[in-house]
């Protein structure tokens, strides 16, 4: 492995050349059967062909245009990514799912801070949750051990456990608070949906008390739960998105949605990013929206969902615990270490991820066949069954 990046990352010891589909190729040539999409961002899988021609074409136009203008493709880009995230009115575009959220953060406060003046600044997050590394978005990470060696962080967050509509009700106070940012699957630590009575008490309490529900879609979004927003399997309409990860199908992007109420909170001066709205990330989101944002689609990315939590569900085997998820966001439960279980599977061809110590996390790109989930099944069983 080389030595030349920070050790910031657990690596397996792999390097790849070449992505195909569902499929990478190492160095010395053997192939990987991908159940990870690079943790949900190559969502339509590897070398997608109108994907590879949308951003060499724009390439070959122009790569980025600073933010004193706009180019037509990021126009286009904005208004079909609004369009698609209905009740949304306005976007701003960055490069990742941290800064995304700071974003969100920044406009709730600033919302909050012109209709009732200071004080009304306090951000609530859940127990579990994980917003980004940026020290603001640490801070509204719910996670102790994403907390270690940073301090001081960013003042004004509180955490609430998930599925304690009581805890919620005390914490959401209108004479403090001014947003909610809440997964509607928690990925990080384990792939945990939210109920839908947690969720429906959320909406209640902000719309009561003019707080901004602020769903974070960075991992759950862009189709990956099998509605183009995790947000609406609850029948829910937030104030304020997040989206990242699979929006530009492996381009960095990020984007902060707002509907009605925050649409126009941001001044001219009050935010920015170079690179957001970049023309490549625009043309590959483009073409993105144009493949996932289809109910035929959809409907099949929750099929292949099914087929692979039925398949784990019948094995009825003694490592694992539980399986849970929604569409093809799935996390398993098991009996023992997770990172072994990584080791074992890249070793036999499978690439898999963890969410936590002994959760296994699948999250594998859309356009995934039946018959490579099986063979990929195929190879997960096998591990399992080692001992």
């Amino acid at each position: 492995m080389a030595d030349v990046f920070m050790h910031t990352y657990h690596r397996l010891p792999v390097t790849f050349v070449k992505g195909e589909g569902a499929w990478l190729t190492d160095v010395p040539g053997k192939r990987y059967l991908d159940f990870t999409a690079g943790i949900a961002v190559n969502c339509l899988g590897h070398g997608y062909p109108a994907l590879v021609k949308a951003i060499t074409e724009q390439a070959a136009r122009f790569n980025h245009v600073c933010n004193y203008y706009q180019s037509d493709v990021s126009v286009a880009f904005a208004e079909r990514l609004v369009a698609a995230c209905a009740g949304m009115r306005k976007v701003f575009l960055g490069n990742s799912g941290a800064e995304a959220n700071e974003g969100a953060c920044k406009i709730a406060r600033k919302y909050s801070l012109k209709k009732y003046g200071p004080g009304r600044h306090r951000i609530v997050t859940l127990k579990g949750s994980f917003h980004g590394r940026t020290i603001t978005t640490l801070s509204a990470t719910g996670q102790e051990k994403f907390h270690r060696d940073f301090g001081p962080f960013t003042e004004g967050f509180l955490f609430v456990p998930p599925r304690d509509v009581a805890a919620l009700d005390r914490a959401l106070d209108p004479s403090s608070v001014a947003g909610l940012l809440i997964e509607a699957i928690q990925g990080e630590s384990g792939i945990l949906p939210q109920e839908q009575a947690y969720i429906d008490a959320a909406a209640r309490f902000c719309a009561e008390r003019d707080i901004l529900l602020m769903f974070d879609e960075v991992q759950c979004g862009v189709g990956r739960t099998g509605t183009f927003l995790a947000c609406e399997a609850y029948g829910i309409q937030p104030d304020v998105v997040t989206l990242a990860k699979g929006l530009s199908g492996g381009v960095p992007v990020g984007a902060v949605l707002a509907g009605e109420k925050a649409a126009d909170v941001f001044e001219t001066g009050d935010h920015g990013s170079t690179f957001g709205g970049n023309p490549l990330a625009a043309a590959a989101g483009l073409v993105v929206l144009q493949t996932v944002n289809n109910p035929l689609f959809l409907k099949e990315i929750v099929l292949k969902g099914e087929k692979i939590q039925t398949a784990l569900t019948s094995w009825n085997h003694p490592a694992i615990k539980d399986v849970r998820g929604r569409g093809l966001m799935i996390g398993v439960d098991i009996t023992t270490e997770a990172w072994s279980m990584l080791e074992a599977a890249l070793a036999k061809g499978l690439l898999i991820l963890s969410a936590g110590p002994n959760t296994l996390r699948f999250l594998p790109p859309y356009t995934i066949t039946d018959a490579e989930i099986d063979q990929g099944l195929g190879i997960l069983k096998g591990v399992l069954d080692s001992p």
